[in-house]
């Protein structure tokens, strides 16, 4: 069964920083297009920052130059780097992935859990 489990989650003070990892699991041919997004109650959820096959990254604006998003295609893992945090970057921080299973041709959309991101000022 194809997954995406989150990971690295936790409270930091302002300013500090905290990795987020992403770890997908399965029998998975290729991955696509993988991202971060998040969500507070009550708002939609918004991106963070994704990542193409080919590398290119897109960042929200309220995280440009504070984040940063890796990915492994070995390992099947996508970091998210998170530098300079505020107590607006609190949330649930979901993975999202495009992912081509072992058994088929088409490309699928999956998303983690969510793990909670909680920054004290």
């Amino acid at each position: 069964q194809v997954q995406l489990v989150e990971s690295g989650g936790g409270l930091v003070q302002a300013g500090g920083s905290l990795g987020l990892s992403c770890a997908a699991s399965g029998s998975i041919y290729r991955l696509g297009t993988m991202g971060w997004y998040r969500q507070t109650p009550g708002k939609q959820r918004e991106l963070v920052a994704d990542i193409t096959s080919t590398g290119s990254t897109t960042y929200g604006d309220s995280v440009k130059g504070r984040f940063t998003i890796s990915v492994d295609h070995v390992l099947k893992l996508v970091y998210l780097q998170m530098d300079g945090l505020k107590p607006e970057d609190t949330a649930v921080y979901y993975c999202r992935g495009v992912l081509t299973p072992l058994d088929s041709d088409i490309p699928r959309l999956y998303w983690g859990q969510g793990t909670q991101v909680t920054v004290s000022s």
